[in-house]
């Protein structure tokens, strides 16, 4: 069940980065990293922000001695969500399914739902009818894993966990999981049921630019990144205050009131670090000084 929690972040990641279109404030080329330091504006410790990319192979996800330092260093970890808490899995089908009694069937026409079905049958090996109430968006984050090189991807929080419990450090999350699930609900099934249509109709020229993604994010290179899943066919912006402008905003604002009494180890998204709204030059408008570390 953990592995799903994995697949909604995943699902807010690939959506959030969309809309992020470098607009302003890019990083500069001696600034591409996965990892920063935030320091100045009158607090006294160091935080950091790292730039996680969700579902990974194991054997692509390396941490320098850079970051293990900052981990040591800082008194608590934050993610997006605090995946460690167990209670999320209890609670994950709840809030994974869509509201007044909306199907997937309700979303298609009869020779689309067969399309889906034979996917998930064919290549899944999953029946679609124990997903009927699913929002159709974190069932575009299930064909992830196909387009992968590895069997079973993990995750970098979930890698990161591991060494945050070795330094027997705690772990919070910025958001509930109930809030990062709701944020689905706020964009119209229709359109979610149509992506992931898509998605599946495309799935080759998604492989392959799933597969770039990750040789950007592995090279650190924060703008290519962005920019490349904002131009991407796969991506709208429409929906880009729900997903990235307003929780970036929020995130720098509890970040504002973290730093001034801890010193914390933020690993969200990397598509939430760069852009003008992103959380890097956010928390560089709050005053403080975010400089880049190398992470090699």
């Amino acid at each position: 069940m953990k592995t799903i929690l994995y697949f909604l972040s995943a699902a807010l990641f690939f959506v959030s980065c969309s809309i992020n279109k470098q607009s302003g404030s890019k990083t500069s080329e001696e600034e591409n990293s996965l990892l920063w330091e935030v320091t100045g504006n009158g607090i006294t410790k160091p935080s950091y922000l790292f730039g996680t990319f969700h579902l990974l192979c194991k054997e692509d996800i390396h941490f320098s001695d850079e970051l293990k330092n900052a981990i040591q260093q800082c008194d608590t970890i934050y993610m997006e969500m605090d995946m460690d808490d167990p209670a999320m899995a209890l609670n994950m089908m709840k809030f994974m399914s869509m509201v007044n009694d909306t199907t997937l069937k309700d979303l298609y026409t009869p020779e689309e739902y067969q399309r889906i079905e034979k996917y998930f049958k064919d290549s899944l090996q999953t029946p679609i009818a124990f997903m009927q109430k699913m929002k159709p968006y974190l069932l575009v984050s299930l064909l992830y894993p196909r387009m992968m090189d590895c069997t079973v991807p993990t995750g970098v929080e979930q890698e990161l966990i591991l060494l945050a419990k070795q330094e027997n450090k705690p772990i919070n999350g910025l958001e509930t999981l109930e809030f990062q699930a709701s944020i689905f609900d706020k964009i119209p099934y229709q359109w979610q049921a149509k992506e992931l249509l898509k998605a599946i109709d495309s799935l080759d020229k998604g492989k392959a630019e799933f597969k770039k993604m990750i040789n950007l994010y592995k090279n650190q290179q924060l703008d290519s990144l962005s920019k490349m899943i904002s131009d991407s066919e796969f991506n709208d912006d429409m929906y880009g205050a729900i997903l990235l402008t307003e929780r970036n905003k929020n995130w720098a604002k509890k970040l504002d009131s973290l730093l001034k009494h801890e010193s914390v180890f933020v690993a969200v998204g990397a598509g939430h670090l760069p852009g003008k709204e992103g959380l890097i030059n956010l928390l560089r408008d709050l005053g403080y000084t975010v400089t880049a570390l190398k992470n090699k």
